[in-house]
């Protein structure tokens, strides 16, 4: 087993020390449809239904128009497909994920007296809210050419090293390389690890050979290159539940969620460059990136359900932001071939950083739905948020990342349409959601179309519930974090699919 020293960094800024992202910031800010089979059939349409465990996530009144106790479990089964197109370059790649996404129950007290308070309901539930679990390749031939390098990996070392003294990413006198990328780390951040990476490799080389010097110009020239990147990660975010909820008169349900989120996220990619480009005395490069995150959060739902007549209702649900507490963890792995041989800076240490904060933004939740008596009903839901309000802290140690999020992130709608039909003990369901994109540009990360179909057969106190469900969205993926336009990036379209089995019944 690999043995990795560890380098504890917590005397710099953030800023300095690992570069988070609009990325980083979306990932724990977007959610996937989760829950009961019911609730997935519907495509989540369930803000002004209640009576299922995942529709008190999506509005915590929805608990008290349970008439009795109840509990559900719920099994899935998802199907990621993602297929990449990076130049003359396409990839394809399919996996497939069994997991419990969901378990909870609400117990009913009746009121015994003749207050105007009914009812009142106490829930607790689990419910993971997105999967982290993807992998995806791209390959191709990268032909523009650029001066300015944007299209080798070349420039991502440029930019963390020019500016940085030689004497600062090199290794002194007797100072292996893995002792020389642990004390950089230590004393000055990532950044300079990666300029150390550039430098050492034979990548970059300094305009002047002295320790004072600041300009570098890179060993790769401009030209073609023949790029192999491989995405992989795993994980999951999740959250348990209090539920606490009322029912008023006959008419009117209210709700409160106090929620506990968790992160568990692992990230591993893997760049292969090669270039027969005239002048380039390196000509193939291999750049290993790993992550590990987890983080924990706090944030608490408000909900509200109106019958206004015995078939119409009509709700509203305000999500509060998140307030995440993150920590993360990175190993990385480089090496080159040219002119000055094969070399290999493996430093086999993990850096680990201080924590940060991440706010999420808010959201605000209308609903609509008419039930036709016991026969069936329609349901509509209609949410909004403002992406750009996403917050990483200490705000002084992440300005240009918060300027970034304020300036290409937006205001994204979402529109949920469900309906269910009942025939005896059968009922048949099909739900359509549209999410809109989270990007200003609106093709970072394109608009989502999904679509839902299942059945439920009810025993009695019990219910069995099958759903399908898929949505299709599309990506530009970066290679690496570049600080102007054109960098090299795929484009993948991903296509979701789930098949959810749940259980339910009256205790």
């Amino acid at each position: 087993m690999k043995k990795f020293k560890l380098l504890f960094i917590g005397v710099l800024s953030m800023s300095t020390i690992y570069a988070q992202n609009i990325t980083d910031a979306l990932r724990y800010s977007q959610s996937e449809i989760q829950g009961t089979a019911r609730f997935r059939a519907l495509s989540g349409a369930f803000g002004a239904l209640g009576g299922d465990m995942s529709a008190v996530s999506a509005n915590p009144a929805g608990s008290a128009i349970f008439s009795q106790s109840h509990a559900s479990f719920s099994l899935s089964n998802i199907d990621t497909e993602n297929n990449t197109q990076y130049f003359d370059g396409f990839g394809t790649t399919n996996e497939s994920n069994f997991d419990i996404n969901q378990g909870g129950a609400v117990f009913v007290f009746a009121s015994n007296n003749s207050s105007p308070w009914r009812k009142f309901t106490v829930g607790i539930a689990y419910e993971k809210t997105n999967s982290f679990d993807d992998n995806w390749f791209a390959f191709g031939r990268n032909t523009d050419n650029d001066p300015n390098f944007n299209n080798s990996v070349a420039s991502y070392f440029f930019d963390f090293a020019n500016g940085k003294r030689l004497d600062e990413i090199s290794t002194l006198p007797n100072e292996t390389l893995s002792e020389a990328y642990q004390d950089i780390g230590s004393a000055f951040g990532f950044g300079h690890q990666q300029a150390f990476l550039g430098f050492e490799s034979f990548i970059l080389d300094p305009d002047a050979d002295n320790d004072a010097n600041v300009d570098y110009f890179s060993n790769i020239s401009p030209g073609s290159f023949d790029h192999d990147y491989t995405y992989v990660s795993s994980g999951y975010n999740g959250k348990v539940t209090l539920n606490l909820a009322t029912q008023y008169e006959d008419n009117l349900y209210l709700g409160l969620n106090i929620n506990s989120h968790f992160i568990d996220f692992q990230r591993s990619t893997l760049l292969f460059e090669d270039n027969t480009n005239l002048g380039s005395t390196v000509t193939s490069v291999e750049f290993e990136n790993n992550l590990s995150t987890t983080g924990s959060g706090f944030s608490f739902q408000l909900g509200g359900i109106l019958k206004l007549t015995k078939e119409f209702r009509v709700g509203l649900t305000y999500d509060s932001p998140t307030w995440y507490t993150i920590d993360e963890e990175t190993s990385q792995y480089l090496a080159t071939d040219g002119d000055n041989g094969f070399a290999e800076i493996n430093p086999d240490v993990v850096n680990i950083y201080p924590s940060y904060k991440l706010t999420t933004p808010a959201k605000i939740t209308g609903s609509l739905a008419y039930v036709f008596a016991k026969q069936g009903l329609i349901s509509f839901d209609y949410s909004i948020k403002d992406y750009s309000a996403a917050r990483l802290r200490p705000e002084g140690d992440f300005v240009s990342v918060n300027e970034n999020i304020s300036n290409n992130l937006t205001n994204a709608a979402t529109y949920r349409l469900g309906g269910e039909y009942k025939v005896k003990q059968f009922s048949f369901r099909g739900g359509y959601r549209f999410e809109e994109s989270p990007y200003e540009n609106g093709f970072t990360i394109g608009d989502l179309t999904g679509y839902s179909l299942g059945l439920g057969y009810n025993f009695g106190n019990t219910r069995i519930d099958l759903t399908y469900d898929a949505s299709e969205q599309s990506f530009v993926n970066e290679f690496y974090n570049l600080e102007f336009d054109n960098a090299p990036a795929a484009n993948l379209d991903r296509k979701n699919s789930n098949i959810t089995l749940s259980l339910s019944f009256n205790i």
